[in-house]
């Protein structure tokens, strides 16, 4: 017996868990297998106009790995194209959730759509699962401590706007970023702050807004402390393209090529340009006694 939710889950927050919880809940009772049915790419990037600028606060592989510590026995995704996107929900309902999974419990939120035609008709949708021989168990709007209503969009506009804080209370965990440490030009070394720089591995990963970071660094398996700046680097390069450099306190091993996670705990503050090296390294002297 399959006991599913159904979405994206960008993020995997709060709101998120919600629905979640109550599926492994279910899942126990019933002596059932909880499964999560996602999709990839994500529809936005896939229909609308803003596709290129579009941005994820999780990559599939960290969808994986939050899905599997939640205690979700299956992660199957589904190809999200401009196809499937005019799927009606009777078909999916057949296609996907009886046939292909066979599916006998569906765990949904409050306002979840499935289907092109779901949000229209939600008591037909009702009628049409107990006609499939499965059943909608809907979960009620998650409502954080402090009343907050949570969504992945709410939290990419707070990242973006570097309200870090924010969004790791709504998520529920502080926001990651993973990659590999590629070369840079060395400058940090030089000023007594050597930095690794990170390449991510996905793409189209948010990337918070410019500034400097209090964060947690793992490298072989261990967690460091440090702090990161993300940037364009207006005091050492002459260019605009943004970097993700991090200091990983009292760490002066050679990195090159190996993978890295941050976890991002707080914004300290604005990236600006100094008048002269000696400056920012005073200035990087003080951001490290204020975040040690």
């Amino acid at each position: 017996m399959v006991v599913a939710a159904t979405g994206f889950f960008d993020g995997v927050h709060l709101g998120h868990r919600a629905v979640l919880q109550s599926l492994t809940d279910i899942a126990k009772d019933r002596g059932a297998r909880s499964m999560v049915l996602s999709f990839w790419p994500h529809p936005r990037a896939v229909l609308q106009q803003d596709a290129q600028k579009f941005r994820l606060l999780t990559s599939l592989d960290e969808k994986k790995e939050i899905m599997r510590n939640l205690g979700i026995d299956t992660f199957e995704i589904i190809p999200f194209t401009r196809d499937f996107s005019n799927i009606s929900f009777k078909d999916f309902f057949r296609d996907y959730l009886v046939k292909e999974f066979g599916v006998k419990i569906l765990v949904a939120g409050y306002d979840h759509r499935l289907g092109c035609d779901g949000a229209k008709n939600r008591e037909h949708m009702q009628s049409e699962a107990r006609s499939s021989g499965f059943e909608i168990i809907r979960v009620p709007q998650y409502v954080s401590e402090a009343g907050e209503h949570i969504s992945s969009t709410k939290i990419r506009a707070a990242l973006s706007a570097g309200s870090v804080e924010t969004a790791n209370r709504w998520l529920g965990y502080p926001y990651c970023m993973h990659g590999v440490v590629v070369e840079g030009n060395r400058i940090g070394r030089t000023l007594g702050f050597p930095t690794a720089n990170m390449q991510l591995y996905e793409p189209l990963k948010l990337i918070p807004a410019n500034g400097v970071y209090q964060v947690e660094v793992r490298l072989n398996g261990r967690w460091y402390k440090g702090m990161m700046n993300i940037g364009v680097r207006p005091t050492v390069a002459a260019h605009l393209e943004q970097t993700i450099e991090t200091h990983i306190f009292d760490f002066d091993d050679t990195i090159y090529g190996l993978d890295i996670r941050i976890r991002i705990l707080k914004y300290h503050r604005q990236e600006i340009a100094f008048p002269s090296l000696e400056a920012l390294k005073e200035q990087l002297h003080k951001d490290k006694e204020a975040l040690l």
